[in-house]
């Protein structure tokens, strides 16, 4: 089985509850959601999309992520769970590698994962069952609002798990929005952590010659 790779590097994972861990990141190809922040844009956007999108055997990909030696594997997007993630993931099993996913959560999730990280967006809300089985939440703050929207959609107050807040990346110099966090956060009514795209920091996903750089699609 090929999937359409839009990048494969190896880093560290810069968000949630695996931050600072090495993992090979394998970026699929793909994204119906299209929202308007993305930093990511080059899995859909017209302005974007590099000239050729390969086709990579799922072989192939775990024999690239077993050569990196990561401590984990995360399947990401652009959106990944629109493909059927099962052969991948059986793949990176036979290799000794454990996988993570990256979602939206919007979509049916195929596949055998040792953690799920589900950030929801509203040009697609995600399944319940998909919040259900989610390992962590990442709620991206684009707005003032945002934290009530989604605590009210998803219920946030009665998660047990993990529920990252990480000012959208354009977003993170603004008071308001970092207000809103660190006030959520405080008052505790939920498992809201604050969050940031430490990576970016450091550039670390650029420095692999294979990464793209994702700050020439960031705004």
């Amino acid at each position: 089985m090929k999937l359409p790779v839009y990048e494969t590097f190896y880093s560290w994972q810069g968000e949630g509850c695996h931050q600072g861990r090495p993992a090979f990141f394998i970026r699929l190809f793909g994204c119906p959601v299209h929202c308007p922040w993305c930093d990511s844009a080059g899995t859909w956007h017209p302005n974007h999309i590099p000239s050729k999108i390969d086709r990579v055997e799922v072989e192939a990909l775990a024999e690239r992520a077993a050569a990196a030696n990561p401590e984990f594997v995360v399947i990401t997007g652009g959106e990944p769970a629109i493909h059927d993630l099962g052969p991948l993931t059986q793949a990176l099993a036979q290799k000794n590698l454990t996988a993570h996913l990256e979602t939206s959560g919007g979509f049916e999730i195929r596949g055998t994962f040792a953690w799920i990280t589900v950030s929801p967006k509203r040009e697609k809300p995600p399944l319940k069952e998909n919040v259900s089985q989610a390992d962590e939440l990442k709620v991206i703050v684009d707005t003032e609002d945002a934290i009530s929207y989604w605590s009210d959609e998803l219920k946030l107050a009665h998660a047990n798990k993990p529920i990252w807040l990480n000012p959208e990346w354009s977003q993170r110099n603004n008071p308001k929005i970092l207000q809103a966090i660190t006030e959520a956060v405080k008052e505790r009514k939920a498992q809201f952590r604050a969050g940031w795209q430490v990576h970016k920091n450091y550039r670390a996903d650029e420095m692999d010659p294979s990464a793209m750089p994702e700050a020439s699609l960031a705004k």
